[in-house]
């Protein structure tokens, strides 16, 4: 196939993306900007063809080598910007045919200091080429820049980008062939929560019908308002013309400052309840009982989230390399904060989410791939959905795992979550053994 440049007509203005494997892209639109440590304001309209034809920047962010030991170089060559609200739309070759199409808004995890919504082996490719759905990948603030609130800067900016990027999505997807009456959120991890809290946000009603959460860590969600001070306080002074450099460096002193948190320290970054566009913490759960009618829910985890973060940490890994009984007492402690920080929340959510009158469904990934000591931890589900061969091959994930066979595995997994954007149902009961349980849960069904 000859690469062409599919010119999209939004009503913001005319769009040059690009062709590629089969499939059209528009990368790296601008969908707002952002003063630092202020609330987005949506990108204008234009009558100059914009060009998307290459990803944009990444928002600037403290290098993890943890993490990087579990997910590969995902971030090499990526220029790093605090002009970062971008976003990036794969659609198929025949976008521009037949009836409108589900569109997923994927909103990427990483403890919200870390990621963008474009990396390779986010690419959503698989989905569109086998689906024919419209995958629209955002990135947003992160950390100091995004999830900090203090002095000069508000709470929840990451939220607020998120929010823009959805208004975009309403007043342009149709050019690229979406439909804007079905929108699903499919986020991850930190993506998740965030994800969980749209619902409920502010400025939010009619922006999505649908959500799919994966290893959303609900659990650490609530009590957070006086870390959130520590934090802040431990940084303090950070004016709006601080050097980018000082306000990175600044990041390890708010995350010392949490520690005493507990559990919460590990995901110290976060949204804050109270501060736009969130209710009190009081009024979440009600706020969100009253907004199930408006939501189909997709939720769930992997079978053993913590143990991809006791690999990644030295003094962890070196635990579970001992003779036994200290593994088996890792991995119970492993079991219990998986089912605190993520099984448990989540049964709860699909739970509440049902008996207020909404349609939900559980899900379980118990997929471990061959030769991983991750085994079926946090992120083990990514690849049943997106990448290549080419994307994944770095990431030591997934062990001695063969691409074609993590391809197959996730082939029925990619269907089932496309016939949910699309229709938001689901059959009562899905098995597919080593890969996928899925099962409705009863309340007030509609």
């Amino acid at each position: 196939m000859t690469d062409s440049a599919p010119l999209f007509l939004t009503p913001d203005g005319p769009v040059r993306g690009h062709s590629h494997a089969g499939l059209v892209r528009a990368s790296g639109i601008r969908y707002a900007c952002a003063a630092r440590f202020q609330p987005p304001v949506d990108e204008p309209a234009h009558a100059e063809v914009y060009e998307a034809t290459a990803p944009g920047p990444v928002c600037p962010q403290v290098p993890d080598p943890a993490l990087q030991e579990a997910l590969g170089p995902a971030l090499a060559g990526r220029t790093f910007d605090e002009d970062c609200l971008r976003l990036t739309v794969t659609a198929p070759p025949d976008y521009h045919a037949g009836p409108p199409r589900a569109v997923l808004v994927w909103i990427h995890g990483g403890s919200y200091v870390s990621g963008a919504g474009d990396l390779a082996f986010y690419d959503p490719a698989p989905l569109v080429r086998e689906q024919g759905l419209v995958v629209v990948a955002v990135s947003y603030r992160l950390g100091m820049l995004g999830f900090l609130g203090h002095q000069h800067a508000p709470a929840n900016l990451g939220l607020l980008d998120l929010l823009a990027a959805l208004r975009w999505v309403q007043r342009n997807i149709a050019a690229f062939g979406g439909d804007a009456s079905r929108v699903t959120l499919l986020g991850h991890s930190s993506g998740g929560d965030a994800a969980a809290h749209l619902m409920l946000a502010d400025g939010a009603a009619g922006l999505f019908r649908r959500v799919i959460l994966h290893s959303a860590p609900l659990g650490l969600a609530s009590g957070r308002a006086r870390m959130g001070r520590a934090m802040a306080a431990a940084v303090h002074p950070l004016p709006p013309d601080t050097p980018l450099e000082t306000v990175l460096a600044a990041q390890p002193r708010a995350e010392r400052a949490a520690r005493w948190s507990g559990l919460r320290a590990g995901m110290p970054f976060g949204i804050q309840y109270g501060a736009a566009p969130l209710p009190p913490e009081t009024a979440a759960p009600a706020a969100w009982q009253a907004a199930a009618w408006h939501f189909d829910v997709l939720i769930g985890a992997t079978a053993d989230e913590l143990r991809f973060f006791a690999v990644i940490a030295p003094p962890l890994r070196r635990l579970l390399a001992l003779p036994r009984p200290v593994p088996a007492l890792l991995q119970a402690l492993i079991t219990g904060g998986s089912r605190r920080i993520y099984v448990g929340p989540a049964a709860a959510f699909a739970r509440r989410h049902a008996r207020a009158g909404g349609r939900a469904y559980l899900f379980r990934v118990p997929y471990h791939p061959p030769g991983s000591e991750f085994g079926g931890a946090h992120t083990i589900d990514l690849p049943l959905l997106f990448g290549s061969a080419e994307a994944w091959a770095p990431v030591p994930l997934l062990g001695e795992a063969a691409w074609p066979e993590v391809e197959a595995a996730g082939r029925p997994v990619r269907q089932f979550w496309a016939d949910f954007a699309r229709t938001g149902q689901l059959p009562p009961h899905i098995h597919l053994p080593g890969v996928l349980d899925v099962e409705q849960v009863r309340g007030n069904a509609r």
